[in-house]
């Protein structure tokens, strides 16, 4: 409370506020980009507004929630391209954010499996016309990612590093003629800062953000332990843990099967169901009504 972080959340739900964490990672992302100008010496931070921005391995929970970041916050760019290598996960995202939804927004959004692309870096500088990207976000610790994340850079381009590796020697190269002669630039960023929290839960109160797409996964306290001990083998997003219920941790994607013996997930899939297969407000709300004392 001494350093003013007491944030408060006016939106729908309680889940939506254990998400301002996550987001927080994502707005301080696009907040630490910068640009420069020939001959001054300042920074201009944040992606430039009206440009050309790739989110690379980008349909994870993470990578989406930068789709919806880079849709609805104040300074957005002008097109978006979305990659990854597997045609479901693309399919599923373009259902959440698609490209007809962006339009009315003003950007244009194109979703790209690189895999059969004999070269995914020419494929995507042509998507700009040669010109290249002024903002690119890596969203996975892979060297060709990084080094195609790179090759794509415009003039003045700013690429960061978002994926954390694992491999404390973890390396990718980089053109460097493009760093001298073209400006291009690398940022990493890890967290983000309480005015990133504070933007994340205003943008969810006035329904701007919408993350539910990360979770995957619900529970109640007793799972935890076997949950936090088990992560690495479970599939999926963020697992949410409800402090105050019992209930196994569970996938969104097996509310129906489960449905079949359990009136409870039942009725979980079916207000699933109404919300593109995401968890919601009416799922937590019932779930709690349902599960108060258990």
């Amino acid at each position: 409370m001494e350093m003013n972080c007491l944030l408060e959340y006016r939106g729908p739900g309680y889940f939506l506020a254990s998400l301002s964490e996550p987001m927080s990672c994502i707005i301080g992302t696009f907040h630490a980009m910068y640009h420069t100008r020939q001959g001054v010496y300042a920074h201009d931070m944040g992606i430039v507004p009206g440009g050309n921005m790739a989110i690379l391995a980008g349909v994870g929970p993470m990578g989406m929630g930068a789709i919806d970041y880079a849709l609805h916050c104040g300074r957005r760019p002008a097109r978006i391209v979305v990659t990854d290598i597997d045609d479901a996960r693309l399919a599923r995202a373009a259902t959440l954010y698609s490209p007809e939804a962006a339009r009315a927004e003003g950007i244009e959004l194109i979703y790209l499996n690189t895999r059969p692309l004999p070269d995914a870096a020419a494929h995507l500088l042509s998507l700009t016309g040669g010109k290249g990207y002024d903002d690119v976000f890596v969203f996975a610790p892979v060297r060709p990612v990084v080094e195609c994340g790179d090759r794509i850079l415009g003039r003045d381009g700013c690429l960061n590093f978002f994926a954390g590796p694992t491999d404390p020697n973890f390396r990718a190269e980089l053109n460097f003629y493009n760093v001298h002669y073209s400006t291009t630039h690398i940022v990493g960023t890890s967290g983000g800062n309480t005015d990133d929290m504070v933007e994340a839960l205003d943008m969810m109160s006035r329904g701007r953000l919408n993350p539910s797409c990360m979770i995957t996964h619900i529970g109640g306290l007793d799972s935890a332990v076997e949950t936090t001990l088990h992560l690495p083998e479970i599939p999926g997003g963020k697992k949410l843990v409800y402090t105050h219920i019992n209930m196994p941790m569970t996938a969104l994607a097996d509310f129906e099967a489960k449905g079949a013996s359990d009136p409870l997930f039942a009725a979980l899939a079916e207000i699933t169901r109404r919300h593109n297969g995401l968890w919601s407000p009416e799922a937590e709300e019932y779930l709690l009504r349902a599960r108060a004392g258990g």
